[in-house]
């Protein structure tokens, strides 16, 4: 026999001859294989609703909810992130209160900002207080004017109301000098 030829099947009579055998040679074994994987991958495809021919879908890349900005791979900045914050938990009035407190003196102005300072803030009524009984009452006249100005820094809606208080004074009330009986340490005063 030459070398690439295939013996004949045995007649089965049991001679010396070898028998054929029965397991595939290793290249129908990988066709096989191969034929399989194939089959499998057009299950798969099939399962998909892909067809032959059809176009590759374009993959989607992954990106974080909320870091990234956009389409684009560009970080969120800091003030961004806190915007979206504030927006979501609804804090804008709050925090634009809280604006006008502290940028008080660029808001009315350094003169103003020097004889009175904004002591409270409580569903839209800003409490202000005066160093002097004639600065009250010159910030009350003001107040059209200063309630526009914080209109236009903090935006509208935020201060429905200004309410001027003077500088306190003693209380005779309570402590040492205190009598039940007559104007007590106030006598003096003529």
């Amino acid at each position: 026999m030459s070398e690439g030829e295939v013996p004949p099947p045995s007649s089965g009579d049991g001679g010396d001859e070898t028998q054929p055998s029965t397991t595939p040679a290793p290249a129908e074994e990988e066709q096989d294989a191969a034929a399989a994987a194939l089959a499998r991958a057009r299950a798969v495809a099939a399962t998909k609703g892909l067809r032959p021919g059809m176009k590759p879908r374009p993959k989607r890349k992954w990106q974080p909810r909320g870091v990234l900005a956009g389409t684009g791979r560009d970080p969120m900045t800091v003030g961004e992130q806190v915007e979206r914050l504030v927006g979501d938990r609804g804090w804008q009035v709050d925090v634009a209160a809280g604006s006008v407190m502290g940028r008080w003196p660029e808001i009315v102005g350094r003169q103003v900002a020097e004889h009175c300072e904004p002591v409270s803030f409580e569903a839209g009524v800003l409490s202000v207080r005066a160093d002097s009984t004639a600065w009250a009452t010159q910030i009350r006249l003001l107040s059209s004017s200063l309630l526009g100005s914080i209109a236009a820094a903090v935006g509208p809606d935020v201060v429905h109301e200004l309410r001027v208080h003077g500088p306190s004074a003693p209380s005779w009330s309570r402590g040492p000098r205190r009598t039940s009986d007559g104007r007590g340490p106030r006598d003096t005063y003529g």
